[in-house]
């Protein structure tokens, strides 16, 4: 895929992102001036794999370079929604070189989980050095089960001294405010959390008052309340891959001032979606995946670990003529 020229007010605007308050706060805790970013909209990437079940590396490669066409700012894989669990040592290590090869000189910042799925720390910062040497932007990790406030803050700090990537935390279950303050504390490389636990839009506020807005704030579950979300001051946002860009615009267009065009984008992304069956099969419409592509984790509608698009030509051709008429007039870039 080619990618498209980024308009003047394009470029302003990522200058503004990177010479702002934020930037000033990353560069003072250690980031260079070239770091990406963690700001933005930043997908969790699925995981299409074929009819035998095979972890499906182009249509993987798709996907950032998808980011990088239509200007999403960030992709992380494999997380819970890209099915993390299922995958092998093997095809964690290939996929995440599939898709650091595929973004490199990109302006996507590319994100690798590192958690190990049977809580091993050892192998959690294998994939942390993997990701490192490969080239991603940062790392991310899911808590370990059942660990109290003493082992979670001894997991990432570390998962944060074996390489110098930024540290992306996810909160699950009942991670208190209190918590993620003092890992933010005690973890030097931890730049952004992701919080998941309790109630994130009642929480966001004490995070960034007691970091000093130090620390990103992502949210997630689907970003169904984007739009509360940006009021309260969350720095990033993680739906899926399909629909990220209109995620993307939706939150540029915000943070530019334009509150109304904002709203309207998150619309269409809310309207396409009440469609049963699009999300899955508008990968396959918008190029990312094959008709005959499953996928391991949640297609947002697709059905996880189910064909990308499990729907009649009727129903195919609904989703095609939605895409055309509402929503392909929208693209950017």
């Amino acid at each position: 895929m080619k990618l498209h020229a980024q308009t003047p007010a394009r470029r302003e605007f990522l200058h503004t992102l990177a010479g702002g308050a934020l930037g000033l706060a990353l560069a003072g805790k250690g980031w260079s001036a070239a770091a990406k970013p963690m700001r933005g909209v930043f997908p969790i990437g699925q995981t299409p794999v074929t009819e035998s079940d095979k972890l499906d590396l182009e249509c993987l490669q798709n996907e950032v370079r998808f980011c990088n066409q239509y200007q999403v700012h960030g992709f992380a894989w494999p997380q819970i929604a890209s099915g993390w669990n299922t995958l092998s040592e093997k095809e964690r290590l290939d996929g995440a070189e599939a898709i650091l090869a595929a973004g490199k000189g990109g302006r996507t910042a590319l994100v690798i989980g590192v958690q190990d799925k049977e809580g091993k720390i050892a192998q959690s910062i294998a994939y942390a050095k993997h990701a490192a040497k490969n080239g991603a932007d940062a790392v991310i990790s899911l808590p370990p089960e059942k660990a109290d406030d003493k082992a979670m803050i001894e997991y990432y700090r570390t998962i944060g001294q074996a390489t110098d990537l930024p540290l992306i935390v996810q909160t699950q279950g009942d991670t208190s405010v209190d918590l993620i303050v003092e890992m933010a504390r005690q973890v030097p490389t931890m730049k952004c959390v992701k919080d998941e636990a309790g109630n994130p839009l009642a929480r966001v506020t004490q995070i960034r008052e007691r970091t000093s807005d130090k620390l990103a704030v992502f949210s997630g579950n689907g970003v169904r309340t984007m739009i509360d979300e940006m009021r309260l001051g969350f720095s990033g946002h993680c739906p899926t891959t399909v629909l990220s860009d209109f995620y993307a615009a939706a939150f540029d267009l915000w943070h530019a001032g334009k509150r109304r065009e904002a709203f309207d984008m998150f619309g269409r992304i809310q309207a396409f979606n009440s469609i049963v069956g699009a999300p899955g099969y508008l990968m396959v419409v918008r190029g990312m995946f094959k008709e005959n592509t499953k996928t391991r984790g949640s297609m947002g509608g697709g059905g996880g670990r189910g064909p990308a698009a499990p729907l009649d030509e009727a129903a195919r051709q609904t989703v095609r003529d939605a895409w055309d008429q509402f929503m392909k007039p929208h693209l950017r870039g």
